[in-house]
């Protein structure tokens, strides 16, 4: 039995067309499945508690994007007895990208009918005061959490998706917010042990994948199956150096300039001069001046193209 959680609104409504191709296929082949579409925020979530606080093995199959995905695993009890599908049908398509899942949802869906590679990933951990928020990307304080949550209020994503441009939303508003960012100081510290001061930080973030933005290869190293997060953090630079810097990520060359620094780690404390946005997987969700980054103990197992 396949559980398919579908976001029919992903990229501006292609949700729902892919789903009635899969759902086609699925019929034609007297494929066992249920279906659960989504209508609002964080429904996503609900479907995936319902369908997993049995304990039972379960395969869970999200057509939708980073963001349905970061719901789904939101959700999910029991991390170790799912088995997840992915078709990709997002903007930004990170976690597919990062996990080189193919972009066709026809041939994806044959390979989750048919699976023959798996790989065990894990999923992130973001505390802020007495909330725990998983993700399955990454999770950044400071100004990728402000272009993430520009990017969601304005609807200039929205606006771009129907241009078929949806990928360039997070470059755009990126470009515009460096602008008028003030970089701020912070205090990060590694496996509760090696404390280390910047001034003027632009962003710091906790990469369980490589890319994040749509495409920006933050951290080119990152490995999903490692029980280790990479952070990323950039400080101690002009803004021009920052806006010029941008671009190189797309390739990963960014990482050869001073001012950027990458570490890993299994747990990360970040202390801001001042609140400052933070977001799980694109997804703005508080203000705060403390995050602390770990992974969750036990892996969940996603079927590969």
């Amino acid at each position: 039995m396949y559980f398919f959680i579908v976001n029919p609104n992903a990229r501006t409504g292609l949700g729902l067309k892919v789903w009635h191709q899969v759902e086609a296929v699925l019929k034609t082949r007297n494929i066992s499945y249920r279906a659960y579409l989504t209508r609002y925020p964080e429904h996503a979530s609900e479907f995936a508690c319902k369908l997993t606080e049995s304990g039972e093995e379960r395969t869970l199959v999200i057509v939708g994007g980073d963001g349905t995905i970061n719901e789904v695993v939101n959700g999910i009890q029991n991390i170790s007895k799912i088995t997840l599908g992915y078709i990709p049908i997002g903007s930004s398509n990170d976690f597919a990208r990062s996990m080189g899942l193919v972009k066709d949802p026809l041939i994806m869906l044959e390979q989750i009918l048919s699976p023959e590679n798996y790989a065990y990933i894990n999923i992130g951990r973001c505390s802020y005061g007495s909330t725990v928020r998983r993700f399955a990307v990454s999770s950044g304080i400071g100004f990728d959490a402000e272009v993430c949550f520009h990017n969601t209020s304005a609807g200039i994503k929205r606006f771009l998706n129907k241009l078929k441009l949806g990928k360039l939303s997070y470059t755009g508003v990126a470009l515009y917010l460096i602008l008028a960012l003030r970089p701020r100081s912070m205090t990060l510290i590694l496996d509760d042990s090696r404390k280390l001061k910047f001034q003027k930080v632009f962003f710091a973030t906790a990469m369980n994948q490589r890319y994040e933005g749509g495409g920006f290869r933050f951290c080119p190293a990152a490995d999903p199956g490692d029980d280790l997060l990479d952070i990323i953090l950039i400080s101690d630079m002009p803004k021009l150096k920052a806006l010029l810097l941008l671009p190189t990520a797309f390739k990963g060359w960014h990482t050869r300039f001073k001012g950027v620094y990458i570490y890993t780690c299994r747990r990360a404390k970040l202390h801001s001069q001042t609140n400052l946005c933070i977001h799980t997987d694109g997804e703005p969700i508080t203000r705060s001046d403390s995050v602390c980054y770990t992974l969750e103990p036990e892996k969940i197992r996603l079927i590969c193209s």
